[in-house]
This record gives C-alpha cells, structure tokens and sequence, in this order.
C-alpha cells in the first residue's frame, strides 16, 4: 500500500507569533523575535540574547486549570500548537464515531522538560534535610521528553501508531517524516506531528555557551547571522510546532482544506562526531538525496529550500556544500532561506515549524527571507534570499533538519492547488 499524504492542519507558537499567521507575518518582514534574555539573571553569562515567548497564557490552552501546574512549559507549548493544527483541520474530534484506532501522534522535543528538572533538583539540593521529600510527585511525567505526545493523543483521543523522537534539532522533522509513513504505508489515516522545546534555562544556556555553539553578541540584529561572513553561532528559540497528517483521499472526500503535500522524506546518520557535522556534507546530501528518491523528483523540481541554518559556522558551510554535492549546479539557482534569524533556533520544534513555513511559502507564493543576511560568505555563496521576501511559484520545497548525535533528516512538501 502506498498513499499520498496530505497537510490538514498547522499549528504553531514561537517568539514571533502565539499561532501560525502572527509568526509567518513576523518571517515574511525579516524583522527578528530576538532580544536580551529575560527570564533568569544572565549577569554571568557570556550568552545574552534567545527568542523568548513573552505573555504565554497557559491557560487558554488546557481545559483542567489545576493540570498548568503539572506541565512543564514545553508541554505547554505542544498543546498550545497542536490545538491550532486540530481546529485548523476542521475535524470534530469529539466525534464519537472517528475510528481512534487509525489516528495516533508522533510529537518529540530534543531536550524535554528541562526547566522542571533544574527547578527540581534545586528543590532537592537547597533543602539539605528534607530535600527527597520536597519533590514534586509530578517531577518525572512532566520532565520525560515522551510526555507532550501523551498528552496530545489523551486531550483528542487518539489511540493508534504512535512514539516520541528524541533527536536533537531533527527531532520534529523525523516526527513529521515518520507520521508521514504510517499514513503512507496504511498503518494510520490521520497522525498530528510536530515537536516543541522549552529549553531556555540556566543550565541549558550555559551548557550550550561553554561548548561555544552559541553566538555571545549582545546587539538583537546581530545575533543569529546565518551564511553570513559574520556569523558566530546560534541562538536559542523555544514553541512548537503541529501539523495534521491525513490520507489524501480521505482528507479530499471529507472536503478538508489541504495545505499542502508530504512528498518525500529521509532519514540518516553523518557517522563523524557527536556535535559537528561531516566536513563535506555527505551526510545531509545523502538526506536531501534520498527525500528526492522517495517523493521520486527531480532536484530541478525543487522551488525553495529552507535550510538548517543555524549560523554556526562549521554548520553553514557544511550545508552549503551538502546542497551544492544533492543539487550540482543547480543549487545556484535555487532560493534558500533560513528563518532561524526571526525565531531563533527552536531547537527540537524548529523541524516542524520549517516544514510550515515551507508550506505557507508556496502556497502563498512567497519565500521567506534570511534575517540579518548583509555580509555574503564567500563559502555560503549560494541564493540564501538576504533581509527581504521574494515571490515565488514553488510547486515543491524542501526542509533540511540537522542535528547534534551525528542525525539529519530532509522532507519533500508539494503545493496542492
């Protein structure tokens, strides 16, 4: 059995927008959702700058007011996305007669509940005596990374295939890409995908600092400068990001607005090191090469391509090579863009928010700019559409996720008219 795969629902908050239009109007500017860090005291950080949500409001989002208590933000924030990407669908999930056991959930985030488990341990360590007995019986189901997509599939009932990827900054792309499959290969009808994170903390920030991945500018227009000559690292974003995946056919018979199309997907490993990726980029070629493979196009079909790009620099020259090595001379007339530079790096979320900005680029038929691209990289020096947004007639686009553990993923999206 294989089906096509269709797009029904999308649903996203980020530091740009609490839902997918108010975050896409913020991309499509060019402006940047970055600015000084405001959730903890950073006076001995070397670190400033992230792509926080400010005036996030749990509540409109979790019917049981006493369960917000029981969420780490993270959870938060997937339902917050997922209950977008439901309603979005136009699917009653209330239904008593939806057949539950073809609907399941592959929703993942790369760090997970790591704001509970700093505030946890405090607890223990600061209460020397008493310490075991002053953590929360809630610590261990709000902290495991699993947790969100529980809490997606009990909120809309849904009962069949279904897991939690952990991997890194690929984590939601593979969730996307492994939705698509179960759909595609008939052991689902319908899967909400996607990832979230939450993992701007203390520990997080300075873990990331210390192994200098991160980009210690204190100017917000300075901070993520992907494939630009001046890029010195990333910057952390936190959201989330849901999509509804549906059988086409069923989505068509039920007169679904359809977003878009999941084409093709593929998922590897670099097999170099833990933290920088293959020199050559051999690993996301072979990504990028085998999604084509699988949505069984062309690369001279590709119309867009948002890239990892996250403004490290060994990460934005080895994506640059590694499109140049799947795409020959092609890749130099193909728009790429980052939209990192406007929501940060979401981390474990950003796979999926990416794969909505994909769709929203071609239906829409225009492409996101690379935010705070002025100053061209001799070794970056492909399309990567600089400061402002282009129209386009993308019929397909591609997302390429990288992660840390050596992983990549890239997904096929098709425009559906």
């Amino acid at each position: 059995m294989s089906r096509r795969v269709a797009v029904t629902g999308i649903g996203m908050i980020t530091a740009a927008g609490k839902n997918v239009d108010e975050t896409w109007k913020k991309v499509l500017s060019g402006e940047s959702a970055i600015d000084t860090i405001t959730r903890f005291d950073i006076s001995d950080f070397k670190v400033s700058l992230a792509a926080e949500i400010k005036d996030f409001d749990p509540e409109q989002f979790v019917e049981e007011k006493k369960e917000v208590r029981r969420l780490d933000r993270y959870s938060q924030y997937a339902l917050a996305a997922a209950r977008e990407a439901a309603v979005s669908s136009g699917i009653d999930f209330k239904d008593q007669k939806l057949d539950r056991g073809r609907m399941g959930v592959i929703f993942g985030s790369g760090v997970g509940g790591i704001e509970t488990l700093e505030l946890e341990i405090t607890k223990y360590i600061e209460n020397k005596e008493k310490g075991a007995s002053r953590v929360s019986p809630f610590y261990i189901p709000m902290l495991i990374s699993n947790i969100a997509a529980g809490h997606i599939s009990i909120k809309y009932g849904l009962e069949g295939h279904g897991f939690a990827p952990v991997s890194a900054c690929a984590t939601s792309a593979h969730s996307i890409g492994e939705a698509y499959r179960a759909i595609k290969h008939g052991y689902a009808d319908l899967m909400i995908a996607g990832g979230s994170e939450a993992a701007i903390t203390p520990t997080s920030i300075a873990g990331f600092q210390n192994m200098t991945a991160m980009s210690a500018a204190t100017d917000r227009n300075e901070g993520l400068l992907a494939f630009d000559r001046r890029r010195k690292g990333f910057v952390m974003g936190e959201g989330a990001g849901a999509l509804v995946l549906e059988d086409y056919e069923s989505a068509k018979k039920r007169g679904a607005e359809i977003y878009g199309e999941i084409a093709g997907y593929c998922a590897n490993f670099d097999a170099y090191h833990i933290t920088a990726p293959e020199p050559a980029g051999k690993g996301a070629a072979g990504a990028i090469l085998g999604a084509l493979g699988d949505a069984e196009l062309e690369n001279s079909k590709i119309g867009y391509i948002n890239a990892h790009g996250t403004g490290t620099p060994p990460n934005d020259r080895t994506e640059t090579l590694a499109i140049k090595r799947a795409f020959g001379d092609l890749a130099y007339g193909v728009p790429i863009s980052s939209t990192k530079g406007a929501v940060g790096h979401m981390l474990g979320a950003a796979g999926a928010v990416e794969a909505i900005f994909c769709l929203k680029a071609m239906s829409e038929g225009i492409l996101p700019p690379t935010a705070n691209l002025r100053e061209s990289d001799p070794e970056c020096d492909l399309d990567y559409i600089p400061l402002f947004a282009r129209e386009s007639k993308a019929e397909y686009a591609l997302s390429v996720s990288l992660g840390f553990g050596a992983t990549n993923a890239a997904l096929v999206l098709r425009r559906i008219d």
